[in-house]
């Protein structure tokens, strides 16, 4: 049975009626109230009132486009931004004594809020082999450490380098130049376990990974789609962007297994009405629709509008952008049709009549915009599901012009810049190209691992080193203890890190804390003071300039670890890559990056401009860099679970105080939770049906085709509106169930959203409260 940090959670948990609406008056207590807790009121200032402006500090939090200059509020931020800013800049310090009176061993029992709550990282530390215990370490015999390590390799494919969407374009750009440099194209990142799905699909269909909309586009769209996503915890300025489509005339519908409160009414704290009055309503239609049933609704939408077509023809689908711009709409109609509604009802939970409402929705709007998340992208059937919204948006031209188009939303505050900095196992030949005729030297060309194939990798052996740029790879991953097996064959791990987290405590048999500078400090190096750079989820990159002093004067920048390792272990046998120089002045980076990624001429000049750098996305040009040049229409076949009796469909999700692997606290105000993570929300239909009642104690058992016991025990039941069949339960705490082989086809992205879970009887009995 995996261990689990006894905390007393259950002990203390209370639970209230969920919230009918998200922000307002209490969103700014609980943002301040949490920052005052970390910091004091000077440097909660400084972070807060210049985050999110130009020149100031990019939130590090979600990806979510800023208004353009001249546009933001002086307090353009959320909730969870500002307490995520705040918990870097937490005036609580990790020193060496620290480490000296905690054993490894011991961290390892302590929750991720306890280990977040312990503060900054100050210097470099190293668990040595059959130690259990970190101690300090210098900088320069870390690298040593490090670079040895690399060197003894008998092939660089023996190395992982995992990146964090915290990561900047600088660090990212450095840290795939130096594993190319090395020899591998093992650059697992977080979008193997977000996204990635998304890019998957998108790419397939319209030649680009990205989405193709503007905040200008939300705006102005008559008709919005929310799918798979709780914007109210996960991506709360997204909020503001939908109150102002909504002034606009705008009608949103939202799709998803809970009512969130996000989806259902937004009181935005920067207007009297919002602190004072109702707020503005955000669905206008809330579709409460089975876990994975998206493709289903979309592919019954799609018929309805082929259909609406026939009754009137030529007025319904855009035969001029179909017929320009896409291919293999002909087999898409015939299988579009062949749907069956029964299966469609099955698989959605929903009526026809519900869809038609919907498709009467779509027929009285030019223009629409399709945004989801991680509640489409983390399926088995994720890849046909986002190919069917590119389909619905294609039938009526919803695509390459103003206020429509595809819009996946992502969660950490660089992960799409990461990307474009080239940070993915497979990257085109075309970057790789570009890479030579800048540095030199010919780039490894076979595909590397990405994070679920990396860790079946350090399970056979095949991996022994991994270091990581930021993140928290083991609450991250799934199949958390199969996770923790992999990163503890391998003979190093390393983890470029701001605070303490889970990870640091699943070690190889050496064990490295490179503590870095976060996004909040200021960085100078020997060419002066620097700024770094970020893309958000609209392709937009800008700068992020740190006003606070270091935590500690032995932290590095991500650049500088970067850079000085590289140098260490290329030395004398890699190509002549000027590590000093970048290191020295990141707009060095900057102009090897404008020769290399698309978009991004001129770069450090155009950066400096108010708002930064929109990239071009050539799908508004008209332009599908697909095998056939043109949009592709696809034939998804859907796949439904299929779930035994008395058992539920688990899909894991965030709390509102969580920002990625970190819970701030143990509750999740907007759905009445307080006091505990170790909640499992189910439909009081199903507690009747499973012979339970409110507030017993569970435990979650996991059911795949290996076999294999998967238990997340000591849950309490929360009867909760879930859809019936359906149930949720927080991350990362139910990683533990999702198994390592239960994959989006195609994109090979853990399935985290529809697990196969059995509610059994507690094995445990509930822990008396202790601190920590």
């Amino acid at each position: 049975m995996p261990e689990r940090p006894d905390d007393g959670s259950q002990e203390r948990l209370t639970v209230t009626p969920p919230k009918k609406w998200a922000t307002g008056a209490p969103a700014v207590m609980h943002a301040l109230e949490y920052s005052l807790e970390q910091t004091t009121p000077v440097r909660t200032g400084q972070t807060l009132l210049t985050m999110n402006q130009v020149d100031g500090i990019d939130c590090p939090g979600c990806a979510w486009a800023d208004p353009a200059p001249g546009h933001r509020h002086r307090n353009e931020y959320c909730e969870n931004g500002a307490k995520h800013i705040n918990d870097e800049a937490t005036t609580r310090r990790i020193s060496r004594d620290f480490f000296r009176e905690h054993a490894v061993s011991e961290l390892a029992r302590r929750s991720d809020k306890w280990l977040n709550d312990q503060g900054r990282l100050t210097e470099p530390m190293v668990k040595r082999p059959d130690s259990d215990h970190y101690e300090p370490i210098s900088w320069h015999d870390a690298f040593g450490l490090l670079a040895q390590e690399l060197t003894s390799l008998v092939s660089p494919d023996e190395a992982v380098f995992y990146t964090s969407g915290r990561a900047s374009n600088e660090a990212a750009f450095v840290l795939q130049l130096f594993a190319r440099a090395f020899g591998t194209n093992n650059l697992p990142d977080c979008s193997n376990l977000c996204h990635e799905s998304s890019g998957y699909a998108l790419h397939e269909t319209l030649g680009t990974g990205k989405g193709t909309v503007s905040l200008e586009d939300m705006h102005h769209a008559d008709l919005i789609f929310l799918v798979g996503q709780n914007p109210g915890s996960n991506h709360p300025r997204q909020l503001t962007a939908l109150e102002e489509a909504k002034r606009n005339g705008a009608r949103i519908i939202a799709v998803n297994p809970l009512p969130e409160a996000g989806l259902l009414r937004f009181k935005n704290p920067q207007k009297p009405r919002g602190i004072i009055g109702r707020g503005t309503p955000i669905a206008d239609r809330f579709l409460q629709i089975r876990v994975g049933g998206d493709l289903a609704l979309f592919q019954g939408l799609n018929r309805l509008l082929l259909e609406a077509e026939d009754t009137r023809p030529g007025t319904v689908l855009d035969h001029d952008y179909i017929r320009n711009n896409t291919e293999g709409f002909e087999a898409f109609a015939r299988h579009i049709r062949s749907v069956d509604w029964d299966d469609v009802v099955a698989a959605t939970g929903l009526t026809r009549q519900e869809i038609e409402q919907v498709r009467d929705e779509v027929l009285r709007s030019e223009r629409v915009v399709v945004c989801w998340a991680m509640g489409v992208t983390q399926h088995k059937h994720a890849v046909p599901t986002i190919r069917e919204f590119v389909n619905f948006l294609m039938l009526r031209g919803n695509l390459g012009r103003a206020g429509a188009g595809a819009c996946p939303v992502r969660g950490h505050s660089n992960v799409q810049g990461d990307r474009t900095m080239g940070i993915w196992e497979q990257m085109p030949d075309s970057f790789l190209d570009s890479l030579r005729e800048e540095f030199g030297f010919d780039p490894p060309r076979h595909h590397g691992f990405d994070s679920v194939n990396a860790i079946r990798a350090m399970l056979e052996g095949r991996v022994k080193f991994f270091l990581s740029l930021a993140g928290n790879f083991v609450r991250a991953a799934p199949d958390s203890m199969v996770t923790e097996e992999a990163l503890r064959a391998c003979r190093l791990t390393a983890h470029i890190s701001t605070k303490l987290n889970r990870t640091h405590t699943v070690c190889g048999r050496t064990a490295l804390i490179l503590p870095t500078l976060g996004r909040t400090e200021r960085d100078v190096q020997s060419g002066g003071e620097q700024f770094v750079t970020v893309e958000n989820s609209m392709s937009e990159v800008h700068t992020s300039r740190g006003r606070l002093q270091p935590a500690s004067p032995l932290l590095l920048s991500e650049v500088a670890i970067l850079c000085r390792l590289a140098h260490r272990t290329l030395a004398g046998r890699g190509p002549d890559i000027p590590w000093s120089v970048f290191e020295s002045d990141y707009g060095e980076i900057r102009d090897r990056i404008a020769n290399v990624v698309p978009g991004l001429h001129d770069f450090n000049r155009r950066v400096m401009r108010p708002g930064g750098i929109r990239l071009p996305n050539a799908v508004n040009e008209g332009v599908f860099h697909t095998e056939v040049g043109k949009a592709r229409f696809t034939r998804n076949e859907h796949e439904a679970p299929s779930v035994p009796d008395g058992h539920l469909l688990l899909q894991t999700l965030r709390s509102h105080d969580q920002w990625n692997t970190v819970p701030y606290t143990d509750d999740d105000r907007y759905r009445g939770i307080h006091g505990s993570r170790r909640v499992v929300l189910v439909n009081p239909d199903d507690l009747t049906g499973l012979g339970l009642a409110d507030g017993d104690r569970v435990d979650l058992v996991g059911v795949w085709k290996d076999g294999a016991e998967r238990r997340a025990d000591g849950f309490t039941v929360v009867a909760y509106p879930t859809k019936t069949g359906t149930a949720a339960a927080y991350y990362p705490e139910t990683n533990v169930l999702v198994p390592l082989d239960s994959v989006a086809d195609g994109s090979n992205q853990p399935a985290s959203k529809s697990v196969i879970v059995r509610l059994e009887p507690a094995t445990r009995p509930a822990p008396v409260s202790v601190p920590g």
